[in-house]
């Protein structure tokens, strides 16, 4: 049975903290929804509400059109080995470009990845465990080492022309504030 909590305690903080991946789905009044797949260990949990992951540059820059939009953010994560579970934090986010004074003040707490270009730090409004137990059993082999020989192949000036010409607008035409 589902379960509602104001914040992330320290048993769901955690559980969260063990998983190897987790999706983002954020959304605007109009336009389609974004579900994304994240991995790297690239998510912290900064305060019971309150969650930031380190965005590679992608193919897309969806989540950040949304959060500039006003959209509305979820992240979930999903017990694939183990006992089953899923948890979703429930809220909104601001994107912290890379350069800015807050991307600077949160960086630290990541590993730094060549090919990162800002930050989500997501405002938990609320949190819903749920049973998982249709979620399949997997192992966890390891992250795939793709887009970051992709970023180092790019270099930083190939990232910048990349994020010009992909990353600057949705794929339903909202500008995402990457300039």
């Amino acid at each position: 049975m589902a379960k509602f909590f104001d914040s992330i305690d320290d048993s769901l903080a955690a559980f969260i903290a063990r998983q190897h991946m987790f999706f983002t789905a954020s959304a605007v009044a109009d336009g389609r929804v974004n579900l994304s797949p994240k991995g790297m260990d690239s998510l912290r949990i900064l305060g019971p509400q309150r969650l930031a992951y380190l965005d590679l540059t992608g193919s897309g820059n969806e989540t950040s059109a949304h959060m500039e939009a006003g959209g509305r953010l979820t992240v979930m994560f999903c017990a694939f080995e183990g006992a089953p579970l899923i948890v979703r934090a429930y809220g909104t986010a601001r994107i912290l470009r890379e350069g800015s004074a807050g991307y600077d003040a949160l960086i630290g707490h990541f590993v730094e990845h060549l090919g990162a270009r800002q930050i989500v730090d997501m405002q938990v409004q609320s949190v819903q465990t749920s049973c998982g137990y249709a979620v399949p059993l997997m192992a966890f082999e390891g992250h795939r080492p793709n887009l970051l020989r992709w970023a180092q192949n790019k270099g930083e000036e190939g990232l910048k022309e990349y994020r010009s010409a992909h990353n600057r607008i949705s794929i339903d035409g909202l500008p995402t504030g990457w300039d």
